[in-house]
């Protein structure tokens, strides 16, 4: 019955999210979740919030966390912009930022949602190789281009660029939007979010999915300039006014300002990343320098989909790609020291 749909629709191919197994027990190291639930404090908030409030609507502005999240990064509210997930702010941004008459570039091996928002959108795009050792040169982005969108650090590879090169990056390309996706940059690389002040064609993309354990919440933002803010605000107010539920909204304040408990489980998920890369080179994988909290790893003479369906075997769920340059490598993500110890147990009982 596909003859009723709109034109577009037969031309995406839409993302294909991670496994969510449904039955069975499993080690799960394939969705980037974090091990370590939201705080106390933030399962407070969410019990306070649920009233009678909850048959009116919501603050369609989010004004307190909006507020909140200025605070920390010396803006006002109206340089913030949230949203029902960061994908949801990433969607509108390809929507009001990204769509102009030359190409938009983005890396060849990046967050694969890039392309289907470039198809839904009908954006033209370009794709720029990562060099041999899967790393981004901001020298490589010299093509004439619309705009330019990046992940720091990337996704899947986990390697992130020093704030110097992301600030080459935009200066470069003044007279031009460039979007930096910072999904993952709380486990160790450097936010660009100093610059936004300085550069009205920047615009930084976070999340409370990984480093604040709120996925099931869905809440994301962004940090830009006031005319970049209003023109995701436009796009916001013509879909869905209230992207945000009450839930979400008291969820996200409070975890963001439960800064303790945040910083206190990144320690440990970057303590667990050192310990299970050293436990994966002993067991002679090749494994990328992440400043994610994920691992992006080969075994040299092992096909990745091998690997992946033989850990699914011993009950460990890890994701695998098979676009060209990666399908032999794996992406880990990095769970409890226990659950870590369960992959590479699995793999000493396999290889």
């Amino acid at each position: 019955m596909s003859e009723f749909w709109s034109d577009v629709v037969h031309t995406l191919s839409p993302y294909v999210p991670g496994e969510q197994p449904r039955g069975g027990s499993f080690v799960k190291l394939n969705t980037n979740e974090n091990p370590f639930g939201p705080s106390p404090a933030t399962l407070e908030a969410i019990r306070a919030a649920v009233t009678d409030r909850l048959r009116l609507y919501p603050d369609p502005e989010s004004l307190a966390l909006r507020t909140a999240i200025a605070e920390r990064f010396g803006l006002e509210a109206a340089e913030v912009f949230v949203g029902n997930g960061s994908d949801e702010v990433l969607a509108h941004t390809f929507h009001a930022l990204l769509k102009h008459g030359e190409p938009l570039l983005f890396p060849d091996i990046t967050y694969s949602f890039y392309p289907t928002y470039c198809r839904l959108y009908e954006i033209p795009h370009r794709l720029t190789p990562l060099d041999a050792n899967l790393r981004l040169r901001v020298e490589d982005y010299v093509a004439p281009r619309g705009a330019i969108i990046i992940a720091n650090p990337n996704a899947p590879t986990g390697v992130a660029l020093p704030l110097e090169d992301v600030r080459r990056l935009v200066t470069a390309h003044a007279d031009r939007m460039v979007v930096v996706d910072e999904a993952y940059v709380d486990f160790g690389a450097q936010s660009a979010a100093s610059l936004v002040r300085d550069h009205a064609n920047l615009l930084v993309v976070r999340t409370f999915s990984k480093s604040h354990s709120l996925a099931g919440m869905r809440v994301g933002f962004a940090l830009g300039q006031r005319h970049l803010i209003e023109a995701l605000v436009r796009v916001k107010d013509s879909f869905n006014s209230y992207p945000l539920n009450m839930l979400s909204q008291a969820a996200a304040l409070a975890a963001w300002l439960d800064k303790d408990w945040t910083d206190q489980c990144l320690a440990k998920i970057v303590a667990n990343r050192a310990e299970l890369t050293q436990a994966l080179a002993g067991l002679g994988f090749d494994v990328l320098p992440s400043q994610a909290n994920f691992v992006f790893a080969a075994l040299p003479g092992r096909a990745g989909a091998d690997l992946m369906r033989l850990l699914r075997e011993e009950g460990v769920l890890v994701r695998h790609f098979s676009a060209p340059r990666i399908a032999d490598r794996l992406r880990i993500t990095i769970g409890t020291a226990d659950e870590c110890a369960a992959l590479v147990a699995a793999l000493r009982r396999r290889l």
